[in-house]
């Protein structure tokens, strides 16, 4: 990515303002758009990325003053036709929709009814997973009851809305007061959905309460894979991203439902190959000998050093494959980016495992140098 890139920039500038203002326009004859581009404008640059969402719904509160029932029907005019249909997978919408689900949620406490309406339908233009969780905390039955409906809706944006806006820990989103265990009948709906859009959001919603609840989510999956809903394949994808997290923490019975035996007799060494240096690339080289062609989910840990004296490690897939005549030897070159602006290099002592089915089964030292 372009240091000079800019999110916020791409997603919120004058060019999609003038698009949302044209809209708007176009769908009441005393909105100002000039007046309405002008006033986002004046701050917009300012802004991070959220305060943009919410200070471009403050303007739009302004240039269309009123209770929901009153804006309502403006919203709706205002939006252009729905995303395409035809598609399964990667199609977010567009972003400068999103102020309009922090308009709804503004003014939509005491009509949530018809804020729902709204919210289904600027979803089908921009998803609404963080506008419909205020709702969801002030009036969790009425929430719930709408999303069983929604599970079984003509449009997938609408069905992932149910997985998504309900997630334990969705990012950027407004905490919610649900039991980990309430959205699972919803889920048990969505999980046999026939697009991927919707079937990862099930997965993201599972590895999420694998930070609390890994039994429970466990318990789901094998569930799922008996009700017979959902295809193999699909099944089985959604089986291992849900427990990704698991994995890298080692989880044994997570290695267990995804094939893997975390008590096999697995030996491992790790030749480094190259001289760690920042802005270069750590080379390994991993030999793992063990019984038959056996099932083999590998990952390498770096134990890095941080400042202040401390270390933390991060855990990286290398390879799912099997051991051939009871051996397997992988390679793995590791960028150590100089420039990265979330994660500081330190020079010194670090140390580098790899982790077989869950269980880490060799280390070595190495030295990082400046």
């Amino acid at each position: 990515m372009a240091q000079n890139f800019s999110l916020k920039d791409q997603l919120f500038n004058a060019e999609k303002t003038r698009y949302l203002a044209g809209l708007f326009d176009a769908a009441d004859a005393s909105f100002d758009a000039e007046a309405f581009h002008a006033q986002v404008m004046s701050r917009l640059l300012e802004l991070e990325l959220k305060e943009r969402m919410a200070w471009i719904s403050d303007c739009l509160q302004q240039a269309v003053p009123g209770d929901l029932p009153t804006v309502a029907p403006v919203i709706l005019r205002a939006l252009p036709p729905p995303l395409d249909p035809t598609k399964t997978d990667d199609d977010f919408g567009d972003f400068i929709f999103a102020p309009l689900g922090e308009w709804v949620a503004a003014i939509g406490q005491d009509h949530v009814e018809l804020a729902l309406d709204v919210l289904e339908e600027i979803t089908q233009r921009f998803s609404m997973e963080w506008a419909i969780r205020p709702f969801l905390n002030q009036a969790p039955d009425a929430v719930i009851k709408r999303m069983q409906q929604w599970c079984s809706h003509d449009s997938y944006h609408v069905r992932r809305l149910v997985s998504e806006g309900t997630r334990p820990r969705l990012p950027w989103g407004q905490g919610i007061d649900l039991e980990l265990t309430d959205p699972l009948p919803l889920l048990d709906q969505l999980h046999g959905d026939g697009t991927r859009y919707v079937t990862r959001s099930v997965a993201n919603h599972l590895n999420d309460i694998t930070k609390k609840n890994p039994e429970l989510v466990l318990e789901r999956l094998k569930k799922w894979r008996v009700a017979g809903q959902q295809n193999t394949a699909e099944l089985d994808w959604m089986t291992s991203h849900t427990l990704r997290g698991l994995v890298k923490a080692g989880h044994p019975e997570a290695m267990k439902v995804l094939g893997f035996d975390p008590d096999a007799e697995i030996a491992a060494s790790i030749n480094v190959v190259s001289e760690a240096r920042i802005g270069d690339a750590l080379e390994f080289s991993v030999a793992l000998t063990g019984a038959g062609e056996q099932p083999v989910l590998v990952d390498y840990i770096v134990h890095f050093q941080r400042p202040g004296g401390k270390t933390s490690a991060k855990v990286h897939k290398l390879k799912q494959a099997a051991l051939k005549n009871g051996r397997l030897h992988l390679s793995k070159r590791h960028k150590l980016k100089g420039d990265a602006t979330t994660f500081k290099l330190v020079p010194g002592a670090h140390r580098l495992e790899v982790q077989v089915n869950g269980k880490v089964r060799a280390g070595v030292d190495f030295e990082l140098l400046g």
